[in-house]
């Protein structure tokens, strides 16, 4: 799918939104330097264009008793598409599967779970992950603390 081009006021509009979603088109024209109407006309823009796919709550997890992040390596016992898509489907229905990404290398997938304790991975393993047709391994590391985590993509990196 080719990108979007992007001008340095859709660039500015975009950092500034990902840093805080639930500004007034007033606010965010201010930040940016046009006035309110062509200002909502470029988000209007940018969200037909599917680059702003959406909006939503930074939910802290800590603070809602998800305290573990499990990296989690998956090999399958074949890289055929079908078991690719079988898997993908599987664990994108799957709410402890935060983010999940195909992989090259030694592992077909890598997975970030979230769960509230090592007996909900434990379950999470044994009730679903184990239990997926395909999967010949699994290897699985803890994470011990965040040193970053971020939402925002890099805008300033782009090529005008």
């Amino acid at each position: 799918m080719p990108s979007v081009k992007l001008d340095s006021i859709d660039r500015k509009i975009i950092d500034v939104l990902q840093a805080d979603g639930r500004m007034t088109v007033q606010e965010l024209a201010a930040r940016v330097g046009l006035s309110p109407s062509p200002c909502a006309r470029r988000v209007r823009m940018l969200e037909a264009a599917g680059v702003i796919s959406g909006y939503v709550a930074v939910i802290d997890q800590t603070k809602v008793g998800l305290l573990i992040n499990v990296f989690a390596s998956v090999k399958l016992e074949r890289q055929r598409e079908d078991e690719l898509d079988r898997f993908s489907q599987a664990v994108s229905e799957w709410p402890e599967v935060a983010d999940c990404y195909l992989m090259t290398g030694q592992r077909d997938f890598l997975m970030r779970i979230v769960v509230s304790d090592l007996g909900s991975y434990e379950r999470f393993l044994k009730d679903k992950l184990t239990r997926l047709e395909g999967v010949a391994s699994i290897e699985s590391s803890f994470a011990l603390g965040q040193v970053k985590r971020s939402h925002a993509l890099p805008m300033y990196s782009l090529s005008p």
